[in-house]
């Protein structure tokens, strides 16, 4: 199985998980050039949520959590910037989170982080 595909499948738990919680989401895969991408963009409320989707099958190397890095988080909100000015958002009424998904033996874990400083 591809890379993308596995993110695409992960991407859809989170956007499951999203939905429960009330989220209505507005687009996913979201792409600014070609390699800055916002992974969910979603609204509750009234905010627009931009999500990253960080997963993985173990912590053997990194856990999700630590994939999240400066450089990432810089691309992320540059791609935020962007999709705020071609849509007319305003920034004060947008937020960033991240979703992080473990694999367990027959399931996974979900952590969702709110509002994360960009």
């Amino acid at each position: 199985m591809s890379t993308k595909k596995t993110g695409d499948n992960w991407e859809l738990i989170a956007i499951r998980y999203l939905q429960n919680h009330g989220y209505h989401i507005r687009e996913t895969n979201f792409k600014f050039w070609r390699f800055w991408e916002i992974d969910i963009v979603s609204s509750l409320d009234n905010k627009i949520v931009f999500i990253e989707v960080k997963y993985r099958n173990s912590t053997y190397f990194w856990t999700p959590e630590e994939a999240i890095i400066k450089s990432k988080l810089r691309k992320c909100k540059k791609t935020v910037e962007y999709y705020c000015a071609v849509n007319r958002i305003s920034l004060e009424s947008i937020r960033f989170d991240v979703i992080t998904i473990l694999k367990q033996k027959s399931s996974y874990k979900v952590t969702h982080y709110k509002n994360i400083e960009i």
